[in-house]
């Protein structure tokens, strides 16, 4: 028996989602992505909102990230295994779902460990674009592991960095990521400290792996006038920057009832003002004041980011060779006689 076309759910494995973006191209994919994120913090109040649901264990964390705007309910797997990278193994790994409100059934899956980088660089620079200095022109990048060449990347895109300053413990990981920015169109230094690389910053993304209450950067490493992108603390107890940091500067999230638990806020006082981003987006508030502000995206990732990544794939597949359909749906000629179904199936 051939499954009804109704039933085929579209699939983008990783070869596809790769084919896909060399097809598009990097910097593109990453700024169709934000201005998709942008119009869907527009519309904020119009989404089911929940901080993600994890499941932590002594390995790591495994979290469901759901939200639906009434039309098309959307979730994201995803694991954070920092131990996994000792074991050549990927930290974060994740797949995504999207799924029609009306019927219930389910209208895309693809893989989301590449998807879930450039979303998280899409989210990163499309903040900048409210928040960073207008003439920024250096970031720094400290912790060069997975994430690290599509946020610089997107800073370039979007922000219109032109020189980025690579930092990480582990200086292969550096040599890395300088070789794979070789030929971007940015100027890449290798630095041999933290202090070195934010030298001469205007931006400082901070992305490091590591679940404990970690100090990447202290008080006296920040001057006035950068916008920080604190990406790598994600979960109950994983942070980067020193407190005094936070009370200098002023916060931006995308969920305080998530951030407040998983963010570099959670070592502030749960009252401790903060700005959500959507608002800035909307007008609701104001982004950077004046040219002396330390602004701070105290970034998580929200499921609406991974919805709006998962309604521009499932755009950008339509009509191509991107995606393979999938027989996971049940879907019998009579709804009421599965079981006959399977008999005839024989």
């Amino acid at each position: 028996m051939q499954p009804s076309e109704k039933a085929l759910v579209p699939f983008v494995s990783v070869d596809n989602m790769m084919r896909l973006v060399h097809h598009i191209g990097v910097e593109r994919m990453i700024t169709d992505i934000a201005a998709q994120i942008e119009a869907d913090f527009k519309r904020w109040e119009s989404f089911d909102k929940t901080p993600r649901i994890p499941a932590h264990s002594p390995h790591g964390v495994i979290e469901l990230m759901p939200t639906s705007d009434g039309e098309a309910y959307g979730f994201k797997y995803v694991n954070g295994h920092p131990k996994n990278t000792s074991e050549g193994l990927q930290t974060v790994t994740a797949f995504g779902l999207l799924a029609d409100v009306y019927t219930g059934y389910p209208t895309l899956l693809t893989e989301m460990t590449m998807l879930t980088a450039l979303r998280t660089a899409a989210t990163s620079a499309l903040v900048g674009s409210y928040l960073a200095p207008k003439s920024a022109s250096t970031m720094a990048m400290i912790g060069n592991g997975a994430q690290s060449e599509f946020q610089c990347l997107a800073f370039k895109a979007m922000c219109g960095i032109d020189t980025v300053r690579l930092y990480d413990t582990d200086a292969a990981a550096t040599e890395k990521c300088a070789a794979n920015l070789a030929g971007s169109g940015l100027s890449v230094v290798k630095c041999k400290s933290p202090e070195d690389a934010i030298e001469g910053a205007h931006i400082i993304t901070t992305c490091t792996a590591d679940k404990k209450n970690a100090t990447i950067l202290t008080d006296n490493l920040v001057g006035p006038g950068v916008h920080i992108n604190a990406i790598g603390g994600d979960c109950p107890g994983k942070t980067e920057l020193h407190r005094d940091i936070l009370l200098r500067s002023e916060i931006f999230v995308e969920y305080p009832e998530q951030t407040r638990i998983e963010g570099e806020i959670q070592a502030l006082e749960d009252d401790h003002p903060v700005t959500e981003l959507w608002q800035v987006m909307t007008g609701q508030a104001e982004g950077r004041k004046d040219d002396r502000q330390i602004t701070l995206f105290d970034s998580v990732g929200f499921a609406i980011e991974d919805f709006s990544a998962l309604r521009y794939i499932q755009s950008a597949v339509r009509g191509t060779d991107y995606y393979e359909p999938l027989d996971m749906l049940a879907d019998p000629d009579d709804p009421r006689d599965l079981y006959g179904m399977l008999m005839r199936a024989k």
